[in-house]
């Protein structure tokens, strides 16, 4: 069980009814009042479409607020967590047939009760979000929003050079066509060889399904990124709050 990873948590108070929205911003980490204050008299904020002016008021809950044009989330109530799935956890916080599971690793690090946003087999491993934002985390995983996401892949080789090709061109499945947005080969390791390639499609078993479907079946299989959000190096099993630059990303990523 990891022991050092705990997600910082927020000594902010929750946001109830309407505040002036330079003590809102301030309480977002945007900067001191002074400096929202600044902000505000230049333009550079938004508060549900319009130009903000110096003495309005909003409900951190539910206002949308672009700052400099990217969106900040200033309810703190919601969460934003990155995950390094292990190999072998199922993608739910409670298992009936007593697999690891998401719970063994969240615990009591995040007060509020996150979900995660899309899945991940048992099987495979790597960047995973979970977030109380029920709205970003329908935007995320539907498919018409086409958020891409980044994999590793350890496949048998040798990779004939125009797989690539192929793949981008769309190969057809059961369930219909797909097709990747990039690929490219990471190295050769005698009869495997890594592969990387990134996609929108959020399938059951698409990756597998799809490089198994060219002759190229997977043997692990890890993440790496989610829209802007990275993997990094984020350890196997560790958790981390995402930063306010990485929320308005992942807003951005889905057009708001």
């Amino acid at each position: 069980m990891p022991r050092d990873d705990r997600a910082p948590k927020s000594d902010a108070p929750v946001h109830t009814g309407t505040e002036r929205l330079q003590k809102v911003l301030a309480a977002a980490g945007v900067g001191s009042r002074r400096a929202c204050e600044d902000l505000i008299f230049r333009r550079r904020v938004t508060v549900n479409g319009r130009v903000a002016q110096l003495g309005d008021k909003v409900d951190p809950a539910t206002a949308v607020i672009h700052v400099d044009g990217e969106r900040l989330q200033a309810d703190n109530r919601l969460v934003y967590v990155a995950m390094n799935k292990p190999r072998g956890v199922v993608t739910t916080m409670s298992d009936d047939k007593g697999r690891n599971e998401l719970a063994e690793f969240i615990g009591n690090r995040v007060e509020q009760r996150v979900y995660h946003v899309g899945r991940l087999d048992a099987d495979s491993e790597g960047l995973l979000l979970l977030t109380n934002d029920g709205n970003l985390a329908h935007k995320l995983t539907h498919p018409s929003y086409e958020v891409l996401k980044t994999y590793l892949a350890e496949v048998a080789g040798p990779i004939p050079r125009n797989l690539g090709k192929r793949l981008m061109a769309g190969v057809e499945l059961e369930d219909g066509p797909v097709r990747v947005h990039s690929f490219k080969v990471v190295d050769t390791l005698g009869k495997t060889a890594q592969v990387e390639l990134t996609l929108h499609e959020g399938r059951k078993h698409i990756v597998r399904r799809l490089l198994a479907e060219v002759g190229h079946p997977v043997s692990r299989l890890i993440r790496t990124s989610i829209g802007p959000i990275k993997l990094g190096d984020l350890r196997t099993g560790r958790i981390r709050r995402l930063t306010n630059a990485e929320v308005a990303g992942l807003y951005k990523a889905v057009g708001e």
